[in-house]
């Protein structure tokens, strides 16, 4: 079955449901890049008492304008004892607690110190460079929940709050099979008409950043035999991604032995280049992509379709695919009638398609930084016009 980009991921989604893989506990400095499987609540108000965000001087707004009288001071970890009262300002340090009376912050360089005087004519605003207790956070509201992959960012909150260690889900087991007589390992000298194995890593590398456990199987040679042994070992993971085999040639044997698996096949085309042979199934309860062999279509189609699967099946909630818009930096065109995803480069906010040899120049994709995305209903743009960008 044919179908469109956007029905090839409307169909990933649909069948891939949102798992519950087995879950670990792990400290927090192995944390990142994993999913959540336990809601991480927070232990305390954030920040647990007003703190100021300037340095400068705390006081009261009711006194604004004015000179005032220079009590103390407080720094960052300390505490002013004792309250504020009219006509008296507190020198203050950023992140220092507010002292008690005190509702504003005059930043030191709208102030002017003389001996314990202080002089301003900020006028009065309330609440101005306080940070308010609680509100970053309240104490006992969720601090990250379940089914987020942890960012750095995250990782930031998760100590601040206090979680040492933090419950994730394991990272699904996904094989990757590459198949062809053509292809020799990587560590061979290839003859002229050979090529390394390069499809098997840069899945491999695309499947960890995604948040799966890779595992390269061996070579799966032109033979019904040879394929049937390897797709019946993929099939033990919880994704098998296969490379190659899965367009109309003779020697394309992938579709064939997949059947003998009992497979279910949900699309086998999508209207889309690099990547209109993709295969997308189910077998022995687990789903399969057969990617095309060339290099490109192999790593758009990961990127496009499979990885959605990958999230998934970690325990990932929330997916998106990080495409937005850009001008052109010189005018493009193409046939209507597929989605392109073109090796480009971006620079000063600009995007401007590489010179590239096809799907197989592997060079002009290390080169890019992303892939321009031409929409199938569209023909031309000009320089200037915004365009679909893809991150690699």
């Amino acid at each position: 079955m044919t179908v469109t980009f956007e029905e090839a991921r409307a169909a990933v989604f649909a069948r891939v449901a949102p798992a519950n893989p087995a879950r670990e506990t792990v400290p927090l400095c192995q944390a990142a890049g994993r999913v959540l499987a336990r809601s991480v609540l927070v232990d305390r108000d954030y920040p647990p008492v007003a703190r100021s965000i300037r340095d400068g001087f705390a006081v009261r707004s009711a006194d604004l304008p004015g000179r005032l009288r220079v009590i103390g001071e407080v720094r960052a970890g300390e505490t002013f004892f004792g309250n504020l009262g009219s006509g008296e300002a507190v020198e203050i340090m950023t992140g220092a607690p507010i002292p008690a009376g005190a509702d504003q912050v005059v930043m030191v360089e709208h102030a002017r110190r003389d001996g314990d005087f202080v002089e301003t004519d900020r006028p009065p605003a309330p609440g101005e460079f306080v940070n308010p207790q609680g509100s970053e956070a309240r104490g006992g509201d969720v601090a990250i929940a379940a089914g987020k992959r942890l960012g750095f960012a995250d990782i930031a909150w998760l100590a601040t709050v206090g979680a040492v260690e933090c419950e994730v889900f394991e990272r699904p087991r996904v094989a990757i099979l590459a198949t062809g007589d053509e292809i020799v390992e990587i560590d061979e000298a290839p003859r002229d008409n050979q090529v390394r194995n390069s499809n098997s890593y840069s899945l491999a590398a695309q499947v960890a950043r995604a948040g799966g456990a890779p595992e390269i199987l061996p070579v799966a040679r032109d033979t019904m035999r040879s394929t049937r042994e390897s797709i019946e070992r993929g099939l033990q993971a919880d994704l098998l991604l296969l490379s190659g085999g899965v367009s109309a040639g003779k020697y394309d044997l992938i579709e064939k032995v997949l059947a003998e698996f009992g497979a279910e096949f949900f699309f086998d085309r999508v209207l889309i280049q690099p990547g209109q042979p993709l295969v997308f199934g189910q077998a022995q309860n687990t789903f399969f992509f057969g990617l095309p062999g060339n290099p490109a279509s192999t790593m758009v189609t990961f990127e496009l379709f499979a990885r959605a699967a990958v999230e998934r099946l970690g325990g990932e909630l929330t997916l998106r695919l990080p495409m937005y818009h850009a001008p052109l930096a010189a005018p493009f065109s193409h046939k209507t009638g597929l989605t392109r995803f073109l090796p480009a480069t971006l620079c000063g906010g600009r995007v401007a398609q590489l010179p590239w040899q096809g799907s197989s120049d592997v060079a002009a994709l290390s080169r890019a930084d992303c892939f321009l995305v031409a929409d199938r209903e569209r023909s031309s743009w000009n320089a200037g016009d915004p365009i679909g960008v893809l991150p690699k």
